[in-house]
């Protein structure tokens, strides 16, 4: 319960900090790169390049991050949030 105590606290952010995120490098087979963002599971992907790994885990994230489709009945409040890729 403490683990997930401290968990939530490190990702409790203001309105304005920022969320660091780490994208993890490994060789892969053939020559491909694997990569994952380990703060967000199931995002991972591969490429040929370092850019291209680099380039499809951030699609993957994008997709992981995209919101579910609206249902007319659904009459939860909804907040959009925008987060910026940079580095």
């Amino acid at each position: 319960m403490e683990e997930m105590r401290s968990r939530v606290a490190r990702y409790a952010l203001g309105m304005n900090d920022t969320l660091n995120l780490t994208i993890v490098y490994e060789p892969g087979d053939d020559g491909w790169i694997t990569v994952s963002i380990p703060e967000v599971p199931g995002v991972l992907s591969q490429g040929r390049t370092r850019k291209e790994a680099r380039e499809n885990v951030i699609d993957a994230l994008a997709l992981m991050l995209s919101p579910e489709p609206s249902d007319v009945d659904d009459q939860r409040e909804r907040e959009d949030l925008q987060l910026t890729i940079a580095a």
